[in-house]
């Protein structure tokens, strides 16, 4: 391979190492700066929001009798633990007790969390404190309708504790996000708290498919609008967004008003994470975003969409990913192993069949990057799915002796053997990283 780097690459909780030429590009932002005192800078924050009075002012002149606070669920690091006992000292200091208060996970489609998973997002005092639920987005019982039925969507159902609370705050982390632009602010609320149709609306073929439906991109992203347009309906009374190191340290603290709040933050986070890209690569190696979000297939493509600006047409991504829990859940199991190689056919599927498939969003993403390299050009070094599985799931699986980092490295000294003049680049922070157009 003659002169060489290592690079230290997202994978599990201790990450994973890969040697690649000395002549490789490594993509990655300027990174973010941890806030010396987070607990002092939250209280601070609270105090002093982004477009809306302070908390306390807010709530005292609501005095609302009951309070509901949404949470990301485990598939995301926010640091709640930090933030989470400073909002409580404020409302428990406007006479709002924690009998008054609801805590709810927003799963979206997710599966519900375990006792265990609520202790790492909340601790077990927060978690003894307050009652603790997950949104149903599939139970039509703990639901409300929010919004009636339009000629181009369906009438919107939200979590009914968090649409029927007095107060309610919205909280969660910003970063890059593949169809959304960004994480946080709205999303909080959709998809997390919303009803499986309204989740279909939100993940449709005709929204994903809209160019301005990626990385980085506020307007005209109508995968941002629709989750805005359910948000402002239901009514947010304050956001509490942070913006995290790798480590999962508070950056930057967004609070205050929905949208205000919100944008300050994407600003924030598209300064520290972009990374621009010229001349597209032969060789683009990247990751799934480390533990937890790699945990399953279906979030593995948030890496791979996140790598696509850099990668030629007919090149080579090459990514590696636990997935401890396999392909995701079963709905999204079931789809992969139905239409299994056929992406062509599937993407001719959704576009011509005005039903969504739970789940079928993920498929539809990867496929972005297969119209790009194909199936032969996909090559994944993953350890929690059978080989024989993977075989049957539109990429190429990087097999043989030895665990994912082991085979990964071997797959990187074939190729430059192979094509000692390949252009290559690798993006160590895989899906936290918004690569962008040098021109």
């Amino acid at each position: 391979m003659g002169k060489t780097k290592t690079v230290t690459l997202l994978f599990r909780k201790a990450g994973c190492r890969v040697r690649v030429p000395a002549s490789a590009d490594v993509l990655t932002g300027k990174g973010a700066t941890p806030i010396a005192d987070p607990r002092g800078a939250v209280i601070a924050a609270i105090a002093d929001p982004i477009g809306s009075p302070p908390l306390a002012d807010l709530l005292a002149d609501k005095k609302p009798r009951t309070v509901a606070i949404t949470i990301s669920d485990i598939t995301r690091p926010v640091p709640n633990k930090v933030f989470l006992s400073s909002i409580l000292d404020v409302l428990n200091g406007c006479g709002i007790a924690d009998s008054q208060i609801v805590l709810i996970i927003g799963t979206g489609m997710h599966r519900p969390s375990t006792p265990q998973e609520r202790d790492v997002l909340v601790g077990g005092e927060i978690a003894r404190r307050l009652e603790v639920i997950d949104h149903t987005a599939d139970r039509p019982e703990t639901l409300t309708q929010v919004l009636e039925a339009t000629a181009d969507h369906p009438p919107v159902r939200v979590n009914r504790r968090f649409a029927e609370a007095d107060f309610r705050i919205v909280t969660g982390f910003v970063e890059p996000h593949v169809m959304a632009g960004f994480s946080g602010g709205r999303k909080g609320v959709c998809p997390a708290l919303v009803d499986l149709d309204t989740i279909r609306q939100f993940h449709g073929y005709k929204v994903l498919s809209h160019p301005a439906a990626d990385n980085g991109i506020l307007a005209g992203n109508p995968c941002h609008d629709e989750a805005l347009r359910v948000a402002q309906a239901v009514g947010v009374d304050f956001l509490f967004n942070v913006g995290t190191t790798l480590q999962g340290e508070i950056a930057g603290i967004y609070c205050g008003d929905l949208r205000q709040a919100h944008d300050a933050g994407c600003r924030a986070v598209a300064e520290w994470t972009s990374a621009k890209v010229g001349e597209p690569y032969d060789l683009v190696i990247t990751n799934g975003g480390g533990y937890p979000l790699e945990q399953a297939l279906y979030q593995a493509i948030k890496g791979q969409c996140a790598a696509l600006p850099a990668i030629k047409a007919g090149g080579v991504l090459l990514q590696i990913v636990h997935c401890g829990e396999q392909i995701g859940s079963p709905a999204y199991t079931r789809l992969r192993l139905r239409w299994c190689n056929d992406w062509q056919g599937f993407l001719a599927h959704i576009a011509a069949d005005d039903r969504t498939e739970l789940d079928q969003w993920a498929f539809q993403m990867q496929c972005r990057l297969l119209q790009r390299v194909g199936i032969e050009g996909f090559w994944l070094a993953c350890d929690g799915i059978p080989p024989e599985i993977q075989q049957q799931l539109a990429l190429t699986p990087v097999l043989g002796d030895g665990d994912a980092p082991t085979r990964l490295q071997r797959a990187v000294d074939r190729y430059v053997a192979a094509n000692p003049n390949a252009r290559i680049a690798v993006l160590p922070e895989g899906p936290y990283t918004l690569l962008t157009s040098r021109a």
